[in-house]
Formats: C-alpha cells, structure tokens, sequence
C-alpha cells in the first residue's frame, strides 16, 4: 500500500510540474531503463540481473521474471513509449520514474527504479 500511494504522489507532484519534471533522466540510468526493459521483453533474468545489486539479483527468481514477462513483454513487445517522469530521494536511493504507454490502448504502468550505486536496487511496476 504505501508503494502505491508513494506512487501516486509522486505522479501528482509530476503533473503539477508539467509532464516532464527533467526532460531527460542521467544517461546512465537511461541506459539501465533500455536494458530492464529489453530484459523484459526477451524474458532474459540473467541480463536483468546483471543490472542488480546481491539482493535483488536473489530476489528476483526465475518465477517473478516469467510473472513479469508474461504480465507486460508481449505489450512492451507490440509498442510503448516511455516519458521520464522524475527522479526521487527515497531511502538513500535513487529512484526514477517513468510512465509507460503501451500501443494497445491498455492501462499505462508507472516504471520505478531505484539505484545504488549504479545498480538495480528495486524495480516495481505499478
């Protein structure tokens, strides 16, 4: 619960700021973004977890990779386009936001990222 209503917060404080509260995210975590998701779309773990810290890559099992894949890779597949949202101090991490539209028409997914130290730290999709 409180993931989502952190969420939800921060898409408000976005919206008050226009659509984009940073044209763009560091081109470092831009290039994690690519990759997570073309992690995704192939169902790759092992690529996902190259990007992680220890605890997410023992985390983040086989299972929650096919859940994951199966739940959003066919959409990111067929179409999306990412808007950078903001990037969030939460926890002495980074934490980036993107909103996710995908060319079906279906709901839109809010991307969070959280960094340390360059690495995956958490990945949620709300």
């Amino acid at each position: 619960m409180q993931l989502r209503v952190s969420g939800i917060i921060a898409l408000m404080v976005a919206i008050a700021f226009g659509s984009n509260v940073y044209a763009d995210p560091p081109a470092s975590v831009g290039k994690t973004f690519d990759k997570v998701v073309a992690a995704v779309i192939s169902g790759d773990r092992d690529a996902f977890v190259a990007l992680a810290t220890p605890a997410v890559k023992s985390a983040f099992t086989p299972e929650i990779m096919k859940s994951v894949r199966s739940a959003f890779g066919k959409r990111l597949e067929a179409g999306y386009s990412a808007e950078y949202l903001c990037e969030l101090d939460q926890a002495g991490l980074e934490v980036h936001l993107w909103k996710v539209s995908f060319r079906d028409g279906g709901d839109d997914v809010v991307v969070r990222i959280a960094m340390q130290e360059d690495l995956v730290a958490g990945f949620f999709l709300q």
